[in-house]
């Protein structure tokens, strides 16, 4: 599906901004974005933080980079931290890296990237250069990308952390892939946060990485929460049910997104989007109630009943 198909399905779903119950800001003034703990330490992250991949690499457009320099903009605005993308995505560090020189690098920057290369010297390189894409003294969180090298890899990041040039270590997954070996990671590695897929269609993280997160006491970041806007383009057709007012949502995006954080062991979810108005959306999810266990069985069997 391509990114333009996507937003267009998406601005059919959701409506404009001033159907948000934050419209005119991006955030009330009065009210504290919702945060969880970080295991490993205590610090806290906002629940909603973003995804950069496709959304993010478009090269030296500068139009584009204007843009995407709004939707990080926004982003801090709306409570925002933690920004994550990948060498893998193109131009999409360069394009932070610009994004941030342009709004300046707030104190609730959380940056976080990947090392996704096949030789341990290779991640030392990548990982600088990532450094300077981006423009940061020093990365919060590295990451080994879909578990590429991570028995060398994590050599060269733990070395990272003993000398003070990194806060976090992590390994992701994506699509569902290699939850066997993940998992082995999990148990016997010294780790602070995981990367998987998880959203209200695909729950295999349920089984076994969610409640292994939580009794090995790591953070956990949840990519493909919309299943790269998949989610949209079925339930397009669909109105959003009365109940959601419940709690506190205006449209299918924070009807997602809900689901995902509400998950005591998922620490923040990672949404991608190139807009300031679906910016918004998914950052509203930060400013009112999430739902109780109950709840999220009624938000499956809703879904699975349409």
């Amino acid at each position: 599906m391509s990114e333009e198909s996507w937003r267009t399905t998406r601005r059919a779903v959701l409506g404009g901004l001033a159907a948000l119950p934050f419209a005119g800001r991006l955030a009330a003034a009065d009210s504290a974005p919702l945060t969880r703990a970080i295991p490993a330490d205590g610090a806290r992250l906002p629940l909603i933080g973003m995804g950069t991949w496709i959304t993010f690499n478009v090269g030296d457009d500068a139009g584009l980079r204007a843009q995407r320099s709004q939707v990080l903009q926004a982003f801090f605005e709306a409570g925002g931290g933690l920004i994550d993308s990948s060498p893998m995505y193109g131009s999409s560090e360069a394009v932070i890296g610009h994004a941030l020189e342009q709004t300046g690098q707030p104190a609730s920057l959380f940056s976080a990237t990947k090392v996704w290369t096949w030789t341990q010297a290779g991640g030392v390189e990548e990982i600088e250069a990532s450094r300077r894409l981006w423009g940061v003294e020093r990365f919060d969180l590295l990451q080994v990308h879909n578990l590429l090298s991570w028995e060398s890899h994590l050599e060269t990041l733990r070395r990272m952390k003993a000398e003070g040039r990194l806060r976090y270590i992590g390994i992701t997954t994506s699509h569902g892939r290699r939850h066997d070996d993940f998992e082995a990671v999990m148990r016997q590695e010294d780790i602070d946060f995981v990367q998987f897929t998880y959203n209200v269609l695909d729950r295999e993280a349920e089984a076994r990485l969610l409640p292994l997160a939580a009794e090995r006491g790591l953070a956990v970041i949840i990519n493909r929460p919309f299943r790269r806007g998949a989610l949209f383009d079925r339930f397009a057709g669909h109105p959003l049910p009365d109940w959601a007012a419940e709690i506190d949502c205006a449209n299918w995006a924070q009807f997602f997104l809900k689901f995902v954080v509400s998950h005591p062991a998922v620490t923040c979810a990672i949404p991608a989007t190139s807009r300031v108005d679906h910016m918004a959306e998914n950052m509203g999810v930060l400013y009112g109630r999430l739902p109780d266990a109950d709840l999220r069985r009624r938000m499956i069997a809703t879904i699975e009943a349409l």
